[in-house]
This record gives structure tokens, C-alpha cells and sequence, in this order.
């Protein structure tokens, strides 16, 4: 089954609306979207009840540090769905503690080394998700050892047990812009692990797309808050 995954990006407690990766100028998601009147995390996943919902902890994520209302939030969203959490892991020792709230961990090339993401995924198999984050058409990364070829890089994840790989074009995300289907495909027909992409989804047509393209699932916001994808597609 073709995984639509509701995509929730959290700063100060609430939630937000993410364009381009510039996380600096979010704004309150109830200010553009057309499905939710507030902003409170836990409040719009009980109104929309998504089966699986990625969450990013910008404060964290901006190294701006742990956010008390944040973490409150994350703890009570546990409890509602099944949680993919982004909060910018870079040691190894970080991970336990997220992953009693969350269902999966995920490592973005941003902010985590490769020995992390190995380490992580032998002590955690099938809990570990790694985002392939991308900016401005390069793979970002501090660690020296994960390709800039996405295609390489998909090719040492393979070796490890991860539950799956996320491709995130952060210059797409919340723009609805498409995205590069052929790209997509090689990628999926590399990877040993299931593929979503986030980033670009305009409509259930690319829904459709992606699936036929071998790929696993997508990360949707935006095309949720227009109601172009319809809140059903994520129960």
C-alpha cells in the first residue's frame, strides 16, 4: 500500500507551514490551510487522524535547542499515530530517549554521520529512517563518507536495516512545484528499502505517478492544507 504521510513541522509549541526549507519565515498553519483552524499539533491530528504523521522539532532542528511545549506536544502525538520524528540526531547516544516517544527515528545526511546512521540502525533494525536532505541541489551533509550521488548513497543504506529511505528535496517542500519522476524512479529501482519522497506533491495525479514509479510513499502538507490531496488519503 501506497504510504501517504502527513507531514508536521512544529515550532514553539505549534504548528507551522514549511516553504522552500526556509525555516526561519514559517507561519502558523491556520493562517493558509483549509482544513484546520488551529495550530496546536495535537488538535489537528485529532481532527485529521492520520494513519502515520513526520514530525520535525524546529527549534531543535535550528539548534536553537529543546523546546519544553515541543516535547509536550511530541509525547501526546505519540499517542495518536504512528510518529516518524525528525529532530536532527547527530550522536548516538540522543536516540533512545526519542525513540520511547517516537515510533521511528529519522537521520537526515544534515545532521547525522554516517557511523551514526550505522550504529543506530544495528541497535535499533527497522526503527531507523534516513532522509537524503538536499538543498539548492546538493546533498547536505557533514560527513565526508555519504556520497553526494544520491544514487551511491542509496547504494551503502542499502546494507543496513532501516525501515525506509526519505528523498528530501527541502526546495520543493511546501511549494507544490512536482517533482523529477525520472530521478525518482532510478532511485527507487536502486534502493532495497521502501522510498518516499518529500518535497513537491501537488495532487493525487503525482500521488499516482510516484507509485507507478516504484515508489513507496510521500510526505504531504501542503497539498493536504489546499485539499487537493483529500484528508481520507491519510487515514
Amino acid at each position: 500500500m501506497f504510504r501517504i504521510v502527513f507531514v508536521l513541522d512544529i515550532y514553539n509549541g505549534i504548528a507551522v507551514h514549511a516553504r522552500g526549507g526556509d525555516r526561519k519565515n514559517y507561519q502558523a498553519v491556520h493562517l493558509s490551510s483549509q482544513v484546520c483552524e488551529i495550530s496546536s499539533p495535537c488538535g489537528i491530528i485529532e481532527t485529521l487522524n492520520p494513519r502515520e504523521v513526520y514530525i520535525a522539532d524546529l527549534n531543535i532542528l535550528q539548534g536553537e535547542g529543546k523546546n519544553k511545549e515541543n516535547i509536550d506536544e511530541l509525547k501526546s502525538l505519540s499517542s495518536k499515530s504512528n510518529v516518524m520524528l525528525d529532530v536532527g540526531v547527530e550522536r548516538q547516544e540522543d536516540a533512545d530517549k526519542w525513540l520511547r516517544i517516537a515510533d521511528t527515528l529519522v537521520l537526515g545526511t544534515e545532521t547525522a554521520s554516517m557511523d551514526v546512521i550505522r550504529k543506530l540502525a544495528a541497535r535499533h533494525p527497522g526503527r531507523i529512517s534516513v532522509s537524503i536532505d538536499r538543498k539548492n541541489g546538493q546533498l547536505l551533509s557533514k560527513s565526508s563518507d555519504i556520497p553526494e550521488n544520491p544514487n551511491l548513497a542509496i547504494e551503502i543504506f542499502n546494507e543496513l536495516p532501516l525501515k525506509d529511505i526519505i528523498y528530501l528535496d527541502l526546495d520543493r517542500v511546501g511549494t507544490s512545484s512536482g517533482m523529477d519522476i525520472d530521478m525518482l524512479s532510478r532511485l527507487a529501482k536502486i534502493s532495497c528499502h521502501p522510498l518516499l519522497l518529500g518535497g513537491g506533491v501537488r495532487d493525487m495525479t503525482d500521488i499516482a505517478e510516484l507509485k507507478n514509479a516504484g515508489i513507496s510513499g510521500a510526505l504531504v502538507a501542503t497539498a493536504v492544507h489546499k485539499q487537493v490531496i483529500p484528508v481520507k488519503q491519510l487515514r
